[in-house]
């Protein structure tokens, strides 16, 4: 396969984790926990998760001033995915809190901390195949990264927020899709351990399910997906196999713990095809 160039433009957040064996009720306290900090954010994730599959990677984002940063840099240093056009500004870096249960479900609070100052006129695209952006990081720079990107504009419309930028493959899950002004164009809709659908115009064109996993952590998921997705479609595969290996990936990530510890390589994607 030629190898893909992607530019991500996205979030950069510290994942600040507590795993315990059961979610808590509102005003509830659930104690027993373990606690670990874990890069994250949904740009960052996608990065890495495009590098580990194969593709050239590089990602316009934003950190902060603190000690927040190094950690949340780690996993895109490891990966290899390029930091050039990454921007640094007096202040927090971004920070979700997340708790995650024995059945691997999980609640997250995002503090967007920095990514709230990634801004339109940050945007250098540069030489690239294509851009992949979410929602994580102010609209008006979404919409800029569509206008400045080539031919193919990759939008994982979460979270959910209202109007968004058209694209040329716009992924979601069952919650999200709602958000969608139209059903023109090429849509992934994601259902969790149901697999994925592929639709045109609103016509399912693919559908896949995912490999029987067991469940540990669902965070960065989607965002295995959604990497896993583009990097296949930009390799020339057909829908059905890409939409296969993004089924896969998103459950490999999901029978791990953690955010970009769980994203899995092309290997792995592909000894389960």
């Amino acid at each position: 396969m030629p190898q893909v160039r992607l530019t991500v433009v996205g979030s950069i957040n510290l994942d600040l984790v507590a795993l315990a064996e059961r979610l808590p009720q509102p005003g509830e306290t659930v104690t027993g926990a373990t606690f670990s900090r874990i890069p994250g954010g949904k740009g960052a994730n996608q990065a890495v998760a495009a590098a580990r599959l194969g593709a050239e990677v590089d990602l316009i984002a934003c950190v902060g001033d603190d000690e927040h940063a190094v950690l949340a840099l780690a996993e895109l240093e490891r990966a290899g995915v390029r930091l050039d056009r990454l921007k640094r500004v007096q202040g927090p870096t971004g920070v979700a809190l997340i708790t995650v249960d024995a059945n691997g479900d999980n609640e997250i609070v995002v503090a967007p901390g920095a990514n709230l100052l990634l801004l339109p006129d940050d945007l250098d695209l540069g030489d690239t195949d294509a851009v992949l952006c979410q929602l994580e990081i102010p609209l008006e720079t979404v919409e800029r990264a569509s206008q400045l990107a080539p031919d193919g504009f990759f939008l994982n419309a979460a979270p959910a927020l209202g109007p968004i930028p058209a694209a040329d493959v716009t992924i979601v899950n069952r919650f999200e899709v709602g958000t969608l002004p139209e059903r023109d164009g090429v849509v992934a809709l994601t259902l969790g351990a149901e697999g994925a659908i592929l639709l045109e115009d609103g016509k399912e064109v693919a559908r896949a399910t995912p490999p029987a996993i067991e469940a540990v952590d669902g965070t960065a998921a989607g965002d295995a997906f959604t990497a896993c997705l583009v990097v296949s479609l930009l390799e020339g595969r057909t829908r059905e196999e890409a939409l296969r290996r993004a089924c896969i990936a998103g459950a490999l990530a999901a029978s791990r713990f953690g955010a970009q510890t769980s994203l899995p390589t092309a290997a792995e994607v592909d000894a389960l095809m």
